[in-house]
């Protein structure tokens, strides 16, 4: 069983800026790709951004276009997430997913990181 294990969120003010990790407990190297969902209060879970493991190709939703950066450490087994110009309407648990194969179900979750963006 893969574990992933999120850390890094908190309380920030509006403009403030937040470092997401998420640490796997075995090889990113094992997996297709991985990226970070959220999920606001009354809202679906959404991707925010995701990264191929191989060719580090990134993918961004259009709202943290600009303002975050995914990125991975192969040597830690590890993914970030930076988040930078943080809005009230980024307050949310995010989530790291790890895809093992494309297009399937077989992909692992977090345990989910909150994040409040609030003044």
């Amino acid at each position: 069983q893969v574990q992933l294990v999120e850390s890094g969120g908190g309380l920030v003010q509006p403009g403030g800026s937040l470092r997401l990790s998420c640490a796997a407990s075995r090889t990113i190297f094992s997996f297709h790709s991985m990226g970070w969902y959220r999920q606001a209060p009354g809202k679906q879970r959404e991707l925010v951004a995701d990264i191929m493991i191989s060719g580090g190709f990134t993918n961004y939703a259009d709202s943290v276009k600009g303002r975050f950066t995914i990125s991975r450490d192969n040597a830690k087994d590890t993914v970030y997430l930076e988040m930078n110009s943080l809005k009230p309407e980024d307050t949310a648990v995010y989530y790291c997913n790890a895809l093992v194969v494309p297009n399937s179900e077989w992909n692992y979750w977090g345990q989910g990181t909150q994040v409040t963006v609030s003044s």
